[in-house]
């Protein structure tokens, strides 16, 4: 008995110091670079540099071509109102700069600010330097640096029309013209991008274009050291798959990533969203990142180079990649992942950006199952409730083997506070009379943990699965639960998961242990406190989890304890 005590309150509170220890530093907070004190100027994001291009087959750029005024890394001024385009669409409103044509404002109006609920989510912005850019290495050739020019067109996506164009020309030089196009597209996520290269020189043009993300290496707002979540550039290869690379690690100069590959993508994750570059598949790049060093606001560009097939003279060449930028929505993401045959763009691993932890065997399927609950329930509280109810219908035979054997131990009760009394303080002797109890009445005093110790993976399987579905934000359950990925606001479910503790802990056998009786009792107070700052919607299946096995296991004490009596009438 005692023994089975034990390892219960170990086993909750070693799952509750995983989930707590998980919670603060899950993927390395250390990369997350605190605010600094003084506020932040509305700067320009255009101001990264261009990496030097160091792998063999892609020469790096000669001061002769100005390329080196690209590498420097001097602070550029600031972007006005008048050099900014903006295009409406669907998903989007978008913001353009005409100094480099970077996408310097990204409004995704499907989803609400974290802090402020009154108004529109921004993935790319000014405030944080958060900027996509893309440009050309070659003489000549422009950059994100480069003035560009609008050219005419519509600005806001028709009704009846799946895409629009945003059409940025660059001054020609030596009869070279180059044009940057954005496209966007009707019910998408993803943002091509294009050069469009007119060779009008009688030379050829062997050039490469880079595409990078640029970021300060601030937490994104709302972003509470309660849930500190992984925010910092990402890279998949085949070769060495999915990695993170924390933004301590660039500014160190110790980041470790692929450096070259002919598949793969460079993306900037943040909770919840991400943007990410996806070159077309078996095409050779390089990545790289950088820190760029800006006083106290340190920022980091993450990106690619790849090469652009040889232009002859009189000839034009469209230079596409694919820029993904939106929230991390698994049904989206794994599509994306798949071949171009089968209607992706080869952006394998793409998925992965939603990261369960090492968990992710058990998450991925709860996760899919909840999906496929609420495709046929529309609510993302409801369909948890029914989750909650199959797996407590899978694991029932074993919760029975639990509730009967805990059943049985409440029967003992009284024979061994008995046998307390008659051994006194001698606890070797006590042990050894209640073990001898427990053989000869067939019981296992460690039946009852079984199912404990199945839940738990499951457990925290849900809680990362919660924590990381972008799904969640700003699902509304009932009444006050506007929010499954928030915390309770008024604590109401945190209270009822603490009641229900204590109900189940009235359930179970008394210890015979007056000590352990005192941490049984403080348990539900211990363990349910945590919750109070859980994601309302995990708060809500462990909640629903306890009302069932109350239900369970009353019944199974009653059937039990009926039977038990009806046994010692008999004997008597």
């Amino acid at each position: 008995m005692d023994n089975r005590r034990l390892i219960l309150f170990c086993v909750f509170f070693f799952s509750l110091a995983m989930l707590w220890d998980a919670w603060q530093k899950y993927n390395n907070p250390r990369d997350l670079t605190p605010p600094p004190s003084s506020s932040v100027p509305a700067a320009p994001v255009s101001t990264s540099a261009v990496p030097p291009a160091s792998s063999a087959n892609i020469p790096a750029p000669s001061a002769s071509t100005g390329a080196d005024s690209v590498i420097a890394s001097t602070p550029a001024a600031p972007v006005g109102k008048d050099e900014i385009v903006e295009v409406r669409t669907d998903l989007f409103v978008a913001q353009v700069s005409v100094r480099g044509g970077d996408l310097v404002g990204l409004d995704l109006p499907g989803y609400k600010a974290t802090e402020d609920k009154s108004r529109v989510f921004r993935l790319f912005d000014i405030q944080h330097r958060y900027a996509a850019q893309s440009g050309l290495i070659g003489e000549g050739l422009p950059n994100h640096k480069t003035s560009f020019s609008p050219l005419p067109g519509k600005r806001e996506l028709p009704d009846g029309e799946d895409t629009i164009q945003l059409k940025l020309e660059a001054p020609a030089v030596n009869g070279v013209r180059v044009t940057k196009i954005y496209t966007f597209r009707r019910g998408s996520y993803l943002i091509g991008v294009t050069h469009e290269i007119d060779n009008g020189s009688d030379k050829e043009i062997a050039a490469h274009a880079y595409y990078q993300l640029q970021r300060d290496t601030r937490a994104p707002a709302g972003e509470s050291s309660m849930v500190n979540t992984f925010t910092g550039p990402a890279e998949y290869t085949e070769q060495g798959k999915f990695q993170k690379i924390g933004f301590s690690d660039i500014e160190k100069g110790s980041a470790k990533f692929e450096r070259k590959a002919d598949n793969g993508w460079m993306a900037m994750i943040q909770h919840y969203f991400v943007s990410a570059w996806i070159p077309p598949e078996k095409l050779q790049r390089e990545f790289y990142v950088r820190s760029l060093e800006e006083g106290d606001n340190p920022v980091v560009a993450a990106g690619l180079i790849v090469p652009v097939p040889v232009i002859a003279p009189g000839s034009k060449l469209d230079h596409a990649v694919s820029l993904y930028a939106g929230p991390q929505i698994q049904s989206i993401l794994n599509q994306l992942a798949k071949p171009v045959a089968e209607g992706g763009i080869g952006a394998q691993g793409l998925a992965l950006v939603v990261d369960y932890g090492w968990l992710t065997i058990v998450a991925a399927p709860i996760f899919w199952l909840l999906e496929v609950i609420n495709k046929l329930i529309g609510n993302w509280g409801w369909s948890i409730v029914i989750l909650t109810i199959l797996i407590k219908g899978l694991f029932f035979p074993l919760s029975a083997a639990s509730y009967k054997s805990m059943a049985r131990m409440r029967t003992l009760t009284p024979r061994l506070q008995a046998l307390k009394e008659r051994c006194g303080d001698d606890r070797q002797k006590l042990n050894m009379e209640m073990m001898n109890l427990y053989k000869t009445e067939k019981i296992n005093p460690l039946g009852g943990c079984l199912p404990i110790l199945i839940q738990i993976p499951v457990f925290i399987a849900l809680y990362w699965a919660l924590l990381g579905a972008v799904e969640m934000r700003n699902a509304p359950w009932i009444l006050w639960i506007h929010d499954l990925s928030s915390q309770d606001p008024y604590y109401v479910l945190p209270i009822v998961m603490i009641t229900s503790m204590m109900i189940q802990t009235r359930l179970n056998p008394t210890p015979p242990d007056p000590i352990q009786a005192k941490v049984a009792m403080i348990m539900p107070f211990a363990f349910g406190i945590m919750f109070f700052f859980f994601p309302a919607g995990l708060v809500l299946y462990w909640v629903v989890n306890n009302i069932l096995s109350i239900a369970q296991q009353w019944q199974i004490t009653r059937m039990i304890e009926r039977g038990g009596k009806a046994a010692n009438d008999a004997r008597a």
